[in-house]
């Protein structure tokens, strides 16, 4: 799934959180969200592994909501909706497709990595791909609660989150014929440099 989807995916889990304790600060909608979106830093080193802990990251956040139960703070229940977020984006992504260039055509059987098992989980796609228009989709029915949650500069950046996501699933399948053509008139030398990942089924 897009990062977006996962940032919107977040911000809900901050919203619920909200509702059910009362504590609608900005910092715990804005930890829900980047707590959605984290996962993803790693997308150029070890990409749905360096990351993302569907196992461990659930474990995490266990822990997190009960250190929130403990203390009862704004900070505290900050986190333990950030570590919720997270967790969830990890699992969540077993959900989509593989990480093969063109996922659509479903030749990969790795969508997430489980440190527990030490394997790779297999996608399930119900979300064909990350860009799909049901990605899209989904992404938009998550960010409504998100927005009327959330005020000023994160509502912004919700509908800012919208309009890439929606912008990324009309260009996702021309990227990839357009990223041919590049690696195609690009010196091996300056190749050499991308991650593999996103190179390694063109060259």
């Amino acid at each position: 799934m897009m990062a977006t989807t996962h940032a919107f995916a977040g911000l809900l889990v901050g919203a619920a959180a909200s509702t059910l304790t009362g504590d609608a600060a900005p910092l715990v909608l804005a930890a829900g969200a980047f707590g959605g979106l984290f996962p993803d830093f790693d997308l150029y080193a070890g990409h749905r592994k360096t990351l993302h802990f569907p196992v461990y990251g659930s474990f995490a956040a266990l822990l997190g909501v009960g250190a929130y139960a403990l203390l009862g703070t704004t900070l505290a229940l900050a986190v333990a909706v950030f570590l919720l977020a997270a967790a969830l984006h990890a699992a969540s992504d077993a959900l989509g497709g593989g990480l093969e260039l063109r996922p659509w055509e479903g030749t990969s059987e790795r969508a997430v990595y489980d440190h527990v098992r030490g394997r790779w989980w297999r996608p399930r796609r119900l979300i064909r791909y990350d860009g799909a228009p049901e990605d899209a989709l989904v992404g938009f029915v998550l960010a409504v609660p998100g927005y009327l949650a959330a005020t000023g500069t994160l509502r912004s950046l919700v509908v800012a989150g919208v309009v890439v996501s929606v912008g990324y699933a009309a260009v996702r399948k021309p990227m990839v014929a357009l990223a041919e053509r590049l690696v195609a008139a690009t010196p091996d030398g300056i190749v050499d440099h991308v991650p593999d990942r996103f190179v390694g089924d063109i060259r």
